[in-house]
């Protein structure tokens, strides 16, 4: 009898306990919150209420992970759109011609997107939920993790053994802290953040609008080291869009009116402002700040066997890159090849794990930091020559892109995690 133990019931750890209830005989999933009755945003999530996007990679895994999900969303109004064809994007250098890249993303709101993966991933009764209950520490030593101690709606500490224990509690993870009470050698980290800060709102489309819109990205300029300001508009489920303005240091998005409207007004383009005047407002205007770049190094160190760490406990990208999910997706995907390979859950087998599960975040992590450490410098830092070159280098390549189908297509496979036919043959 092998045990499993998921730690986080969001959309990484449903993903993951639905691929161990295919390798493991029993698998528990902890979960702070307790779950929403309907498609709502779960009460420790507070990024539920802004924009989500599952790019093309992720969505794709999420298909191999639990057959008939995107068509689930789809039915329940979810929206796809192909990149370029169905989009409207005018990049630092210019607005992109409309190929058919073979890229998409899928939008909804996140708490359609809990729900519709939630009740798949648990279905058939292979896992079990604790919901209001909270870990409270890792059960062990330095050598190896044999559990969890937990505490259910409040109630005394109660310790449940497991032959693995997969941390899926986001950001806010406390394995650092639990491994280092065991004696484990402290956690290698590594925070960039671009300063940027984001406001989001929800409005009814207009009649005859709301379905057939394209999505649409405007992205700063070239010349915009500061304050780099930005909208993304995308159609969600009961004939509403979400809207999304960014901005970094000196240039945040207000959140309250007339500075909201005024902010899209004084984008480069005027599109998504008048958009938002031909809608309908519904509720309020929502904030969000904790947007660094977090890469926690686990897998440089000797963890203790049965214990492996995903999702944004392990990598977390700023949010604008709409990566998070496709990660999550995709290191569960990789966990279930990684877990048929050795035959099961076998704890010694974990440093493996984890090694394979960084690989799977490093395309994505590399991709952010590089974007965002040029709004990472403090604002009077000179820039270096060879920030410079690779600007001017950044330039030519992305106006290439706006007319060449082919260009743009190699960019939109990266920029949605859509691996390349060579790395495809080579996974297991």
């Amino acid at each position: 009898m092998t045990t499993a133990i998921v730690l986080g019931g969001g959309f990484a750890g449903v993903l993951a306990a639905a691929v161990l209830a295919r390798h493991a005989d029993d698998v528990l999933v902890i979960e702070g919150d307790r779950y929403p009755s309907g498609p709502h945003p779960r009460r420790g999530l507070p990024q539920a209420y802004h924009s989500h996007v599952l790019v093309t990679g992720g969505a794709r895994a999420l298909e191999d992970l639990l057959p008939g999900t995107l068509e689930a969303l789809y039915a329940r109004g979810a929206h796809r759109r192909g990149l370029t064809g169905e989009a409207l994007i005018l990049s630092a250098e210019g607005w992109f011609g409309r190929y058919d890249t073979g890229a998409y993303l899928v939008s909804c709101t996140r708490g359609l997107l809990d729900q519709v993966v939630r009740h798949r991933a648990l279905a058939g009764g292979r896992v079990t939920v604790w919901q209001d209950a909270r870990a409270l520490g890792l059960f062990g030593d330095a050598d190896r993790v044999a559990g969890v101690t937990i505490s259910r709606g409040g109630g005394p500490p109660e310790t449940v053994e497991a032959d693995l224990v997969v941390d899926a509690t986001g950001r806010r993870s406390n394995a650092p802290r639990w491994l280092t009470g065991l004696g484990v050698p402290e956690i290698a980290e590594e925070v960039i953040s671009s300063g940027l800060a984001y406001a989001t709102r929800l409005y009814r489309a207009p009649a005859g609008l709301a379905a057939g819109i394209p999505a649409i990205m405007i992205h700063p300029g070239a010349a915009d080291r500061q304050p780099g300001q930005g909208a993304t508009l995308f159609p969600i489920e009961d004939d509403r869009w979400v809207v999304t303005l960014t901005g970094t240091r000196g240039g945040e998005p207000p959140a309250r009116e007339p500075g909201f409207a005024a902010f899209a007004r004084g984008l480069r383009s005027p599109m998504v402002a008048e958009l938002m005047a031909a809608a309908t407002p519904l509720g309020g205007i929502r904030p969000y700040r904790d947007t660094s770049n977090r890469r926690r190094f686990f897998e440089r160190t000797p963890l203790p066997e049965g214990l492996l760490v995903i999702g944004d406990a392990v990598v977390a990208v700023n949010p604008v890159y709409s990566h998070g999910m496709a990660i999550a997706a995709l290191s569960a995907l990789r966990l279930d090849r990684e877990l048929t390979r050795h035959g099961g859950v076998k704890p010694s087998r974990t440093p493996e794990l984890q090694s394979a599960v960084a690989e799977v975040a490093d395309p994505s992590w590399r991709m952010a930091v590089g974007q965002d450490s040029r709004y990472a410098l403090p604002d009077d830092a000179p820039p270096t020559e060879a920030a410079a070159v690779q600007r001017r280098a950044q330039s030519l390549l992305s106006r290439a892109t706006l007319t060449s189908p082919e260009l743009a297509t190699r960019l939109f496979h990266a920029q949605t995690l859509i691996a390349p036919a060579a790395e495809q043959e080579r996974t297991p």
